[in-house]
């Protein structure tokens, strides 16, 4: 699997650590109806995935506390979509060599 925002290449565990450890600032977290939400949006689709932040988003320590591990959950989020919608397409057209079976055709 190939990072959508650098040339890093590995298996989804491995793309998962470098995104957290790289790229972790394209998750955002936003505060609405005053409830915190985290997102984060597929560089290659502009897909949205955006989720609430269930327990402790009343309390302002936990965000602080737990910004790394929600970042993580975020990031997994985008690796599974990635495997679903990307990987699973861009496999398929080097296969049959059909640009007609990338998404959108």
């Amino acid at each position: 699997m190939n990072c959508p925002w650098c040339d890093f290449g590995g298996g989804p565990r491995a793309l998962h650590a470098h995104l957290g450890e790289r790229h972790g600032e394209m998750v955002r977290t936003t505060e609405h109806l005053g409830r915190t939400f985290y997102a984060i949006i597929c560089p290659r689709c502009g897909d949205r995935y955006e989720h609430a932040v269930r327990k402790g988003s009343r309390d302002p320590g936990f965000m602080a506390e737990f910004e790394r591990e929600i970042r993580l959950v975020a990031l997994d989020m985008l690796v599974n979509h990635l495997m679903a919608e990307h990987e699973g397409h861009q496999q398929q057209q080097q296969r049959t060599g059909d640009p007609s079976d990338a998404p959108g055709q």
